[in-house]
């Protein structure tokens, strides 16, 4: 690792909310949704020691996470200025694209013109589903159907998706992700959900498992340009771990790599922070770092995405908190290991509350942490938008920020008081 070195880590905590926003009723939510707060106060326990370092306990009032003496870390919250409260538009507002108009959701399934449309550029006969339902309980109750038709099982939720799931015995990966092309060819104009997204499984009746690592997302292209294509265009490498890449459809990623779990998600983090994963056999074009402007500028963008899929929609407030300290227990190492050039930023896309009525996402503020070795630790306050955390990134990197809304959080940090 060189000295000249700059590194921007953006870990997205999917779902991981910190209260309502004041316009969540307008969102089908109520005022007292919150994500972090209710599983601070149901969970039987709730031990998160690195994050309380980093200042979490000082941003909302908490009983088993402690608002430590001396953080180490910057905290505050942030309201999301668009509207919407789904992946696709937090990690946008992130990049700085504000949204005005919601994508749309389908609480009563597909309209017949769209399903009908589906089936002619794909050659299906039928399609199975098209209801709002959780992806394990809909392969539960079509799975075998499925599996002696062959017809896609096709469902919604609360977001805006269209997903299909198909069994691996039956429809090979590549048919499916074929059928997820075409349906997301289908989805223009008014009906353009943020995405599509391939639900492969396997197993027996009665034991269906999704596969996690063979999910795909097919969402929509950034309608202007982000954080991570002015990184991009000045010749700094942007690296995309998790979702990423699908959720900007790769525009201004550079190097790319998909993780089946949070734990491989932390894995492939950790590697990154040691310097010892090769980016060369990450990127995207078959390009060496050599061949970039700015190979020591890198924007290393991380979504954890079982907080959000496994535990929030599913209303499993212990699973959230399990999930919660096993994203808690690396970072003291991920703390010891950045250098002096690194910047952490850990964060959320929206809130998904496990004690909420249904299923949805909830409208939420979400937490902003931020550390440098060099920093000091100040309240951040509440930002105005998410967008603060790509103008953060450019700045740090020291890359030019042209006309990307937002404000520079570390150039604040210097001007306050130190806690």
């Amino acid at each position: 690792m060189t000295s000249s070195l700059k590194r921007a880590f953006v870990i997205v905590i999917d779902a991981f909310g910190c209260g309502a926003m004041p316009d969540a009723e307008a969102f089908s939510d109520s005022l007292n949704v919150n994500t972090l707060g209710s599983i601070d106060r149901e969970a039987t326990s709730l031990s998160l020691p690195n994050l309380e370092r980093l200042g979490l306990g000082h941003i909302i009032p908490l009983k088993q996470v402690k608002a430590v003496e001396h953080p180490i870390g910057s905290y505050g919250k942030m309201a999301e200025r668009s509207i919407g409260k789904d992946t696709t538009t937090g990690h946008w507002e992130m990049a700085g694209i504000y949204l005005d108009k919601p994508f749309p959701t389908y609480p009563d399934g597909f309209p017949p013109e769209v399903v009908d449309a589906f089936l002619q550029a794909t050659g299906c006969e039928k399609i199975l589903g098209n209801i709002p339902a959780s992806g394990t309980a809909i392969i539960e109750s079509l799975g075998a159907e499925h599996l002696e038709t062959g017809h896609p099982i096709v469902y919604t939720s609360a977001d805006s998706v269209w997903q299909i799931a198909a069994h691996v015995d039956k429809i090979p990966l590549d048919t499916l992700y074929l059928w997820c092309e075409k349906a997301r060819e289908v989805l223009r104009g008014e009906h353009e959900v943020s995405r599509v997204i391939a639900r492969p499984f396997e197993g027996e009746p009665g034991a269906f498992k999704r596969i996690g690592g063979s999910r795909k997302d097919y969402a929509v292209l950034p309608p202007t340009q982000t954080a991570l294509t002015q990184a991009k265009k000045l010749g700094a490498p942007v690296v995309a771990v998790g979702k990423i890449e699908d959720i900007f459809c790769a525009d201004g990623v550079t190097h790319s790599i998909h993780t089946n779990s949070n734990a491989h998600g932390l894995s492939v983090t950790e590697e990154l922070i040691q310097n010892t994963l090769d980016l060369n056999t990450l990127d995207l074009n078959q390009k060496t770092l050599d061949d970039y402007a700015h190979p020591d500028k890198q924007f290393i963008f991380i979504n954890l995405v079982e907080t959000d899929m496994n535990y929030g929609h599913r209303r499993d407030v212990e699973g959230y908190a399990r999930a919660l300290e096993a994203i808690d227990h690396p970072l003291g190492r991920f703390i010891d290991q950045l250098g002096e050039g690194d910047l952490l930023l850990i964060t959320a896309d929206h809130g998904c509350d496990p004690t909420a009525p249904g299923s949805d996402h909830t409208r939420e503020y979400v937490p902003i942490l931020l550390y440098n070795k060099t920093l000091g630790a100040n309240n951040l306050g509440t930002r105005e938008s998410f967008a603060d955390v790509g103008k953060t990134v450019l700045n740090w990197l020291e890359l030019p920020t042209d006309s990307l809304p937002g404000t520079n959080m570390v150039d604040e940090l210097q001007q306050l008081t130190t806690v």
